[in-house]
Parts: C-alpha cells; structure tokens; sequence
C-alpha cells in the first residue's frame, strides 16, 4: 500500500502534529512532506506566543515524533522528521505573525505600490496599524502582497515606541 501524494499527506499529518503541539503551548505554523529519495522529508516549522528556542524545539521534537509514530500508517515507510522554528525571514501571514511582530520594523509590499517600511502597533484579525514615516496607517491584510520583518542592529527610535504603545487617554473625573 502506497501513502497519498505529498500535499494529501501533509493534509493528513497537520492534524495529528497540530494537536500534539498545542497540548504543550505550542503553534504549527507550517508542514511539510517532500520525498527525499527512498524517505519522505516531514518538516514542520513550529511557533510559540512569546518565541521558541533551541530547548523547545527539542521538546517539540519529541512530542511530533510520538505523535507521527503512533500514526505511522498515514506515512506508511521510512521517514525524516526535521522540526525547526521560523525565521526571522518568514514572511508575516497570519494575525498571530503580526502580534509577535509588535513594535518591529518591517518591510511591506502592497499591490501595484514599492515595497516600504513601517513598525508594527496593534493588530487584530483583519489588519495591523503600522506607524510609517511618522504616520500611523492601517492596513488590512488582504492588502497586504508580502511583509517580513526586518533586522535591527540597533536599537528603534524612542519615539516610535512611545507613539505606538500610547494607551488611549483616560476621561477625567468629573
């Protein structure tokens, strides 16, 4: 018996590895099966709240390989399981991405506009508010074509942080 094609059985998988991180606080944030010659290539890039580290990815490991073995007939042959945290070059895609993004610089790419660099304020489900050569915009992310983060050697403007964690002022007592 032949397993399904690669895309049918990273379907199959992302339940079965998605489960097994959330029970220890972690996301999936991609899956993937390639062949590998005689193997299949299991890569799953997994994502915590506040980042992952070497330990958790260790732990992670652990937890997807149990959770791939007890489900060994969905892959049905020999294996490599490669469990990797995302980049900093993963480019931003779902809500989530742009909540650990707060207060980091990126570099955005909307249709038919030139690629340009904003830092991340708040975000919800549909878009994020990015403070953009002194002004805030709010962009929603379906008019968003591509957005990564950018890497900073030094440390961000006093006054863009100030601007983007200002909490809405308080009514006076009356």
């Amino acid at each position: 018996m032949s397993s399904p094609p690669r895309g049918e059985l990273a379907a199959q998988l992302a339940p079965v590895v998605r489960e097994a991180l959330e029970a220890i606080g972690f996301d999936l944030d991609a899956l993937d099966v390639n062949q590998a010659g005689r193997r299949r290539l299991v890569k799953v890039v997994v994502d915590a709240e506040d980042g992952i580290g070497l330990d958790e990815v260790a732990e992670a490991s652990r937890v997807v390989s149990a959770a791939l073995d007890a489900h060994d007939h969905l892959i049905n042959g020999p294996y490599t399981l490669e469990v990797t945290s995302p980049g900093v070059d993963r480019p931003l895609t779902r809500p989530r991405h742009w909540k650990r993004a707060h207060l980091r610089l990126v570099k955005v790419k909307q249709p038919e506009q030139a690629e340009w660099f904003g830092r991340v304020g708040q975000c919800d489900e549909t878009g994020v508010e990015l403070l953009h050569q002194g002004e805030l915009r709010r962009v929603e992310y379906r008019h968003i074509e591509r957005a990564v983060m950018e890497i900073e050697f030094k440390q961000p403007p006093v006054e863009e942080l100030a601007r983007l964690t200002r909490k809405a002022p308080e009514e006076e007592p009356r």
